[in-house]
């Protein structure tokens, strides 16, 4: 039996498909909903607003707000009784969830998440997550 999933969002339909699926399919599981945001560069939209702030960790707390607001309500629609934390991450996604996956039993990734143009150019997270987790790895798609 399963208690403890990692589940990454990125406010991608596909991530909240993997939430889903996560309380669908482990119904009394922990699950952690990890946001990662990239640290400021040229490469990440919406991270180079961050290289702006003050105080860069208390700008991701912000920008993960949506997020984690979106997976709480998830769970209540779900009408599930499961216990979510949440963790906001700063840098690249695939390092982040590794990092943190062997303290779960299972990830659940979306199988894809943002535009077409932002996965054709940072590459594909759920399959470099498949390559590289030390727990099994659900891919929903």
């Amino acid at each position: 039996m399963i208690s403890r999933l990692l589940v990454p969002m990125d406010g991608s339909e596909m991530s909240e498909h993997a939430l889903e699926y996560a309380l669908e399919a482990y119904p009394d599981a922990d699950i952690t909903v990890l946001t990662v945001v990239g640290e400021p560069s040229p490469m990440w939209g919406e991270a180079t607003g961050l290289a702006l702030a003050d105080d860069l960790e208390e700008a991701a707390q912000e920008h993960a707000h949506a997020v984690f607001d979106r997976a709480r309500e998830i769970v209540a629609a779900a009408d599930s009784d499961a216990e979510l934390d949440t963790v906001v991450e700063l840098g690249h996604p695939v390092r982040a969830i590794i990092d943190r996956a062997g303290d779960y039993e299972t990830v659940v990734v979306g199988s894809h998440g943002g535009s077409v143009s932002e996965y054709l150019y940072v590459g594909n997270v759920a399959k470099k997550v498949v390559n590289r987790s030390p727990v099994p790895v659900v891919v929903v798609r």
